[in-house]
């Protein structure tokens, strides 16, 4: 006769009650987990977004001096407007990996020396991808004068390249603003530990620049508009933590019936 397989021993159905246990109390934690991550996250960015809009369109200031450099973060000065006069340093010129509403691209970073023989990276703006060598073999053109008055939006450095990429300054390859590896890249003694980005935001209700303008590099770029839908991941995140605690609670209650029906007695059979 063809045997039938046989229900799973006591020992058996504990273990696999077990590790469905387990299963769901990591899946319950990590979405709670993620949940919380994005509200930090969402009060990280109400914080960049009120910071940007009290900021962005005040009168520049004199870029700090060389004293006030530690005191510099992002919660005290970012995305500040500041002024500065200088002298490039053309053939110190290194190009960053960008990508805009104008497509992929590079950034120019120019250091720009300043009076009081300190240096300042500055993002001029930015260059196609097609003018990667032009502006890495001729990056200021001779027309330029030796003095240049800057006003931008003074930013922090971006330590430690892009997304799953490092920089690599002996092959010109930078994926990030890393003002700290750039400077030591270009042997800046005195490097600024912030850069400034060239050009200052269109005061609301001004026209805004042409598309068509084919002046590179092109500054005044700076993203000072933020999307923010940490609420809505939050929330997401929360509701599958809730379905998992839901199935959890609907796991518990079939098994505690499935125990009570077996543990109920049988009602006695009784022959003619």
């Amino acid at each position: 006769m063809p045997s039938h397989p046989t229900a799973p021993g006591p020992q058996a159905r504990r273990l696999r009650k077990a590790v469905l246990a387990m299963v769901g109390i990591a899946l319950f934690l990590g979405f709670v987990a993620l949940g919380t991550w994005q509200v930090q996250r969402r009060a990280w960015k109400l914080a960049l977004i009120e910071r940007v809009e009290q900021r962005v369109h005040a009168a520049p200031v004199a870029l700090p001096p060389r004293p006030e450099w530690p005191q510099v973060s992002a919660a005290s000065h970012e995305y500040l407007p500041v002024t500065a006069q200088g002298q490039w340093l053309p053939e110190k010129t290194v190009l960053a990996q960008a990508l805009t509403e104008l497509g992929s691209g590079f950034w120019v970073m120019t250091p720009l020396q300043l009076a009081d023989g300190t240096q300042v990276l500055v993002n001029r703006g930015f260059v196609p991808q097609a003018q990667r060598a032009q502006w890495l073999a001729t990056p200021l053109p001779a027309s330029a004068p030796t003095t240049a008055t800057i006003q931008g939006l003074l930013r922090m450095s971006e330590p430690d390249g892009g997304f799953l990429r490092t920089n690599a300054p002996a092959e010109q390859r930078w994926y990030s603003r890393d003002i700290a590896a750039m400077g030591r890249a270009l042997q800046l003694p005195q490097a600024a530990p912030f850069f400034i980005d060239a050009g200052l935001p269109p005061v609301p209700g001004s026209p805004a620049t042409s598309a068509t303008d084919t002046r590179w590099p092109r500054a005044g770029m700076t993203v000072v508009r933020f999307s923010n839908s940490h609420l809505v991941y939050a929330l997401t995140w929360y509701g599958l933590a809730l379905m998992v605690a839901g199935a959890g609670w609907y796991v518990a209650r079939y098994e505690r019936r499935l125990r009570d029906a077996r543990s109920a007695p049988q009602p006695a059979s009784h022959r003619p």
